[in-house]
């Protein structure tokens, strides 16, 4: 973290997360609800951040599908790849204080842990890999098989994830790196490496530390979002082909591999998850001083264009730009382009909408899976957007 000894500085530091607005904020709770039962959701809950304060925020539904057990505002939903724009900001913060660059290469910070790696892949940038330009494909057979390993059970998180590039380290980027767009969560993994290997500590205990302590996200954590033997949040749902739904309540099989958490395995409540919208809607100049501005700049800016998207998902453009962790997306219904970021770990949805030229965040989120709830939660954004956005 940057900390300059000025008595500024040290305020922002220890400046509180976004609160309420001085009015009470729009109840979304009925809105939500008919939305909700329109798609057919277990629960879905919203809220709307403007100048850093929540104006807006609602929740409905039930925090286990078949059930009568009610969601509650301050519910834990998980983020899935939500979690990636995170991994950028602890990557610039090291980036502050000399201990990576952004043009570190994977050779460099990661060459003497893991030897022999191909060489055109050790000389694919941190920068490269947290904006999918890097060549590293998405997820492969290959990969898949890594994620799934047996090794899960013998080894820590950090260890794991260096034996797992390990298994992979031969193959070559798939486009020269720089080049081409590939959302690659298995490039996030070795960007959680090497900022473990910069720092001297495990992803898990940064991002901890480091960005949920200091923003105050009290309910914010990791992995699958219900206690384990509690229905104290709302869980993940399967869906199979015939439609069947499936609570998926605790343990392996409630979220994705742990050693992926630097590509998305986060969970707060929606009210937390607006507390991280509006510090970035803010350019992070109300407070806690994670990162430089122009380096909160840098990761907001758009790096690569995706390109032509075909058949994206509801809710979804065809064509727009990626940043660090972040979408850069124009959609028929903001003025000008917007960050904006889908996350999802197959049984889970969450979406966030940043326009930091007005300082204001949108994020929606459900404990159901793509599809309908997809399309749900992209209506509940451009909804919301619209209503609080300024003519």
């Amino acid at each position: 973290m940057n900390r300059r000894i000025c008595l500024a500085s040290l305020l922002s530091l220890f400046a509180p997360a976004p609160t309420l607005a001085l009015d009470a904020p729009q109840n979304l709770d009925q809105e939500l609800d008919a939305l909700r039962s329109q798609y057919g959701l277990p629960a879905l809950a919203a809220a709307v951040v403007s100048g850093g304060a929540i104006v807006a925020r609602g929740v409905a539904g039930v925090r286990v599908h078949g059930t009568e057990i009610k969601a509650q505002i301050d519910d834990r939903f998980h983020l899935g790849s939500d979690t990636k724009a995170m991994t950028a900001t602890l990557a610039g913060m090291l980036v502050d204080e000399g201990k990576l660059a952004w043009d570190a290469t994977i050779g460099d910070v990661l060459g003497a842990a893991v030897p022999q790696i191909n060489p055109r892949l050790a000389a694919v940038t941190l920068e490269q890999l947290l904006s999918h330009s890097s060549g590293v494909p998405s997820d492969t057979p290959q990969m898949l098989k890594l994620y799934f390993n047996v090794d899960a059970f013998d080894f820590n998180l950090t260890a794991l994830r260096l034996k797992t590039f390990a298994a992979w380290k031969s193959h070559a980027p798939q486009t020269p790196p720089g080049a081409a767009f590939h959302y690659s969560n298995f490039g996030y993994l070795i960007a959680g490496a090497m900022i473990e290997k910069a720092a001297g500590r495990p992803w898990e205990a940064l991002i901890t530390d480091r960005i949920f302590a200091p923003l105050g996200l009290k309910s914010a954590g990791l992995g699958p979002q219900a206690t384990r033997g509690r229905f104290d949040a709302p869980v993940g749902h399967r869906v199979d082909d015939k439609g069947a739904i499936t609570p998926m309540l605790w343990g392996p099989a409630a979220d994705g591999p742990p050693l992926l958490g630097p590509a998305g395995v986060a969970h707060m409540s929606v009210l937390d998850f607006a507390a991280w919208a509006g510090w970035n809607a803010g350019r992070g100049k109300r407070g806690p001083a994670l990162v430089k501005p122009e380096t909160l700049a840098r990761i907001h800016a758009p790096h690569v264009k995706t390109g032509k998207i075909p058949h994206p998902r509801p809710g979804t453009p065809q064509e727009g730009d990626y940043a660090l962790g972040w979408g850069v997306m124009k959609f028929d219904w903001t003025r000008a382009p917007v960050l904006q970021h889908n996350g999802s770990n197959g049984m889970n949805l969450a979406k966030i909408l940043i326009d930091a030229a007005n300082d204001l965040g949108v994020v929606v989120v459900t404990n159901f899976p793509e599809g309908k709830a997809d399309e749900a939660a992209a209506l509940a954004m451009e909804r919301l957007y619209r209503r609080h956005a300024p003519a």
